[in-house]
């Protein structure tokens, strides 16, 4: 499973990574059932998670305990809360799995020491920030622009392979509709 994140760290950084082998040996391997926790809103995170496999869903719940989903995280991305990661303050978000995934995992002491130690590494974690800053952004300024219908269209543009891997349930929290109404809409499509 380190071949993936080694496949992956070559695609972003070129083949002149003399500490690759270090930056692997950080990562733990995780192998993860259906709805397994790995965070809860409160606790501190103690993990960035490579997804090598299957799907991770970042969320929160509203005064009514009703989830809301910041992102659906796949294959070949990075997953955390990234400020309680770095300053070790509770998380305000909550991530587990959707179906069962394989993860490679880097805690913080490890993380921090790849900071340090390894050049490229820094330039794989502003990347990994730059992404996530620039997807929450997007999302956030597009969603609040856009009719439920224009999100299952934007939803069915960007990121196609959502509508038939995960529930209705869970695209709906993701796009900020109502279950009933994004089973409406989707079937005028």
């Amino acid at each position: 499973m380190k071949d993936v994140l080694r496949q992956h760290l070559i695609s972003r950084l070129g083949n002149n990574l003399d500490n690759l082998d270090l930056v692997l040996s950080k990562f733990t391997t995780i192998k993860t059932k259906r709805n397994e926790q790995l965070l809860k809103q409160g606790e501190v995170c103690k993990y960035v998670y490579f997804v090598a496999k299957g799907c991770l869903q970042v969320y929160v719940y509203d005064h009514d305990m009703n989830e809301t989903t910041r992102d659906i995280v796949l294959e070949d991305h990075w997953c955390s809360e990234l400020i309680s990661f770095g300053s070790g303050q509770p998380a305000n978000e909550n991530i587990r799995t959707v179906e069962p995934s394989q993860l490679l995992a880097i805690d913080r002491n490890g993380f921090q020491e790849m900071m340090e130690s390894v050049p490229q590494f820094d330039k794989v974690y502003k990347q990994i920030l730059e992404a996530s800053y620039a997807n929450a952004i997007y999302r956030l300024n597009t969603f609040v622009a856009l009719s439920a219908l224009d999100r299952i269209k934007w939803l069915m543009e960007n990121r196609p392979n959502l509508m038939t891997r995960v529930s209705s349930k869970l695209i709906a929290s993701y796009l900020g509709i109502n279950k009933d109404v994004f089973s409406r809409l989707k079937s005028k499509l």
